[in-house]
């Protein structure tokens, strides 16, 4: 299964050789081939050739970045036959649009044991990263991935234009241009059931890709929530999500010594600091962020 950071996660329409190139040079830890939305109708093989040709000229060991293709929802039929174009090339992962809950992903795992299988021996297995808030159903299906026993799943993601227009809404945003409430609702509840499953939460695209101060805040507002990483749509968006995702220098000194202060504490599950009380949750909390630092190293 495939591991690494999942700070910034690039969108690349897959019929278009030249967006696929600059995409893969981007620095985004994930380009995302897709095959679904940014791909015409009349486009779909086209789209999957290109897809596949790209995916075969750079095998795995000779990627910028991991590879994960964007497939038509499961239950069209687009999505075997794109499953059946791509992985005979080896993706490190799967996005699936438009899942309804676990029994999706579960579905898709059981098509890929199969193309897989039938590639032969190598011993890849592609991850599946659903986005699992485009439909109306599937926002109460969020905490059962917890228990679903997927091991491919490597990430949750959420979506709040295909969930618009499932709701019949004729906007996400509020009169204060943020989230609607109940858009900021499945945003937290896919937070949370990513962290209950195990995995990595992913933020949702920010569409203005040329407001950098704009895409800074709001992502480093989603990494102190605890999200891991974000969506970009345009290679602009790159840096800054990767920065905004990334420790900095002052929070990976700050946890080093929350760190070192339990261990000269000895066995305690409080100690003070800087004229603070820290408990075990601060302590974790610190760990955790010093793992998620050493990830990121080159």
């Amino acid at each position: 299964m495939t591991g690494g950071t999942f700070r910034s996660l690039l969108f690349a329409p897959g019929d278009s050789e030249k967006k696929l190139a600059k995409a893969a040079e981007a620095g985004a830890d994930v380009m995302i081939l897709d095959l679904e939305d940014s791909v015409a109708p009349g486009r779909k093989a086209e789209g999957r050739e290109i897809t596949a040709a790209f995916l075969q000229a750079h095998a795995p060991g000779n990627r910028q970045c991991r590879y994960c293709v964007r497939i038509n929802a499961l239950d069209s039929a687009a999505a075997l036959q794109d499953l059946a174009a791509v992985v005979p090339f080896q993706p490190d992962l799967i996005m699936l649009p438009k899942a309804n809950g676990p029994l999706d992903v579960a579905r898709l795992s059981n098509y890929l044991d199969a193309l897989e299988a039938a590639r032969g021996g190598d011993g890849v297995k592609a991850g599946i990263i659903p986005v699992a808030t485009e439909t109306a159903a599937a926002p109460f299906t969020l905490g059962d991935y917890a228990g679903a026993g997927l091991e491919r799943l490597a990430a949750l993601t959420w979506g709040a234009e295909d969930l618009s227009t499932a709701l019949g809404a004729t906007t996400n945003l509020g009169a204060d241009g943020q989230w609607a409430l109940t858009f900021r609702l499945v945003r937290s509840l896919t937070l949370m059931a990513a962290r209950a499953a195990g995995v990595a939460a992913i933020e949702t695209l920010y569409v203005d890709y040329r407001n950098d101060d704009g895409l800074r805040s709001t992502s480093l507002s989603a990494y102190a929530e605890g999200f891991d990483g974000r969506i970009a749509i345009h290679p602009a968006q790159v840096a800054g999500i990767n920065e905004s995702f990334t420790p900095s220098a002052s929070q990976i000194e700050e946890a080093r010594r929350v760190v070192q202060a339990f261990a000269t504490a000895g066995d305690t599950g409080t100690v003070g600091l800087d004229g603070k009380m820290l408990d075990l949750p601060h302590l974790e909390q610190a760990r955790r962020l010093l793992a998620n630092a050493d990830k990121d190293l080159p």
